[in-house]
């Protein structure tokens, strides 16, 4: 038998929810424990700042120019590349329960396989695979899929529909009427994408992530090597866990987050220093993406509406925690943990008050682009605990998920496994990790290349709807942690930028060719 895989992805979720990061509002003790025996890496970055590009990445091993799902919307082609493949080749029993988001949910007509396999009663179906051979979709021979609610057209959906009709319409709606992001605001402060749920807890997507997980364990084999993706959807918006859960932490207790200046005037003057879609979206003048809601004017945003989004993402990620829990229980009675690799992170982070702004979008700053990542080797590998202040990146994930099965990365893969230590990390190269931007919706375009290396954030826009190309932005995270000072005109910085910006140029990712199309707004 060989090392089984646990990669466990959660949506949208801040570096700093996390115990063992820093975090003081939600408790996790699962997830601190594995950092205690594992690898927790200081500065994770994401490849695309939103869900699809993200994900693609994670499975590909490739940024997101060259597999081509450049923004949300552009469905990752069924031959693309897939980890799950090669591992799936090599006799690893494979599995994705929860979020997949390779292909757009809007899906009326049944276009993309993740749409199809519910309502066909069907784990998984014979597809292309890149290399001219044909195996199961993206090399997963089960998917069980859900999203933030329980419509549409996915496993945990039509659960919800024949096991508990009368569940359906609790979640907060996510997309309006008129098929844009919901600004409807709900809870106690009547903050955007909120409501107090009356799900009970065992009918909520999280804990059926968790009971999927488990059950697809229970089908395997004692001698069996596999790899699960367990992709949980929350604590991306909505904010509407279950609200018996909501007295763990009480919202009026909560203390406003380091990046949100309470002072109004503050606020203005800071993002003023940053490029103009920054204030054209806060002052609700300008749009540039599908990922907040269209009629949402960030500058409305309350103190108390703060606290509450705060809160209720952290009653998700205690939910995630304890739900993981669970699932390594179930995985040590088998007899497998002394042999299981587990790898938690994230697709992107959420701005959840900072710069007095919500969700994401075009903004390449720590509350997006740091994002939570630990690795707890298998303990019969004995590999000593660390902790890697070296920049890393989800491009990494794929090969490092090739390197625990024994097999060698295949040429599509991008970078190297990921390092066990700041000495390894040296060793295998790791100075800069690269960060891409692009949009175009609602007839506006915006375009942003950011490397992060030595400490330094440095972003780079290319023409757009609001931006001649002269823009930028440079960060000393040092100096800056919050990234409230913009140093790009600075003549101070001049040498640096110039340096970042050389190795920002030089080391551009291959673009995919054909240009992918978005066929969805998300």
């Amino acid at each position: 038998m060989g090392r089984k895989i646990l990669l466990v992805t959660t949506d949208q979720q801040r570096y700093d929810t996390l115990g063992c990061n820093g975090g003081t509002l939600a408790r996790t003790p699962v997830i601190d424990g594995l950092a205690a025996h594992g690898i927790r890496y200081e500065r994770a970055v994401p490849q695309s700042v939103v869900c699809m590009p993200s994900r693609a990445t994670i499975l590909t091993g490739q940024h997101p120019s060259t597999h081509g799902v450049w923004m949300n919307g552009v469905p990752l082609p069924v031959d693309a590349p897939s980890v799950a493949a090669e591992l799936h080749r090599s006799g690893y029993r494979t599995a994705l329960v929860g979020k997949s988001h390779f292909e757009p949910f809007m899906d009326p007509f049944g276009r993309f396989t993740e749409n199809t396999l519910a309502s066909g009663e069907v784990w998984t179906r014979e597809r292309p695979w890149n290399d001219g051979t044909v195996g199961p979709h993206r090399g997963f021979d089960h998917l069980e899929l859900a999203t933030h609610g329980a419509n549409g057209a996915l496993h945990y959906a039509r659960w919800m529909m024949l096991e508990h009709p009368e569940g359906m319409g609790m979640y907060y709606a996510p997309i309006d009427a008129d098929f844009n992001v919901n600004a409807a605001g709900g809870g106690d402060t009547d903050a955007p994408q909120v409501k107090a749920n009356p799900i009970p807890r065992d009918w909520y997507h999280t804990d059926w992530v968790a009971d999927r997980t488990i059950g697809w364990l229970d089908s395997l084999e004692a001698d069996d090597d596999w790899f699960c993706w367990m992709s949980f959807p929350d604590p991306h918006h909505p904010w509407d866990p279950p609200e018996s859960e909501m007295g763990r932490i009480p919202w009026k207790d909560v203390d406003l987050p380091a990046g949100y200046p309470a002072d109004r005037a503050e606020r203005e003057r800071i993002l003023d220093e940053k490029p103009r879609h920054w204030r054209l979206w806060y002052d609700g003048e300008l749009v540039s993406n599908y990922e907040a809601p269209r009629d949402w004017v960030p500058a409305s945003l309350t103190d108390d509406q703060v606290r509450e989004v705060n809160a209720r993402n952290a009653v998700e990620v205690e939910l995630i925690d304890e739900a993981l829990g669970r699932v390594l229980a179930a995985v040590a009675a088998k007899g497998w943990a002394d042999d299981l690799d587990v790898v938690f992170t994230t697709d992107h982070g959420e701005l959840q008050g900072d710069f007095g702004l919500l969700f994401k979008g075009p903004y390449h700053v720590d509350s997006l682009m740091r994002l939570p990542l630990v690795w707890r080797p298998a303990p019969s590998t004995g590999v000593a605990p660390a902790v890697v202040t070296a920049p890393v990146g989800l491009v990494d994930l794929a090969p490092t998920f090739c390197e625990i099965a024994g097999l060698e990365a295949p040429a599509y893969m991008q970078t190297k496994a990921l390092p066990t230590d700041d000495a390894d990390a040296a060793e295998r190269g790791n100075e800069w990790v690269l960060t891409e931007w692009d949009s175009e919706l609602f007839g506006v375009g915006v375009h942003l290349r950011t490397i992060t290396r030595d400490g330094w954030v440095c972003t780079a826009y290319q023409p757009g709807a609001v931006h001649d190309g002269s823009e930028g932005e440079l960060y000393d995270l040092e100096a800056d942690p919050l990234q409230q000072r913009n140093l790009w005109s600075d003549p101070a910085a001049a040498a640096m930028k110039a340096d970042l910006l050389t190795d920002l140029w030089a080391n551009q990712p291959e673009d995919h060719r054909p240009h992918l199309q978005v066929e969805a707004p998300v």
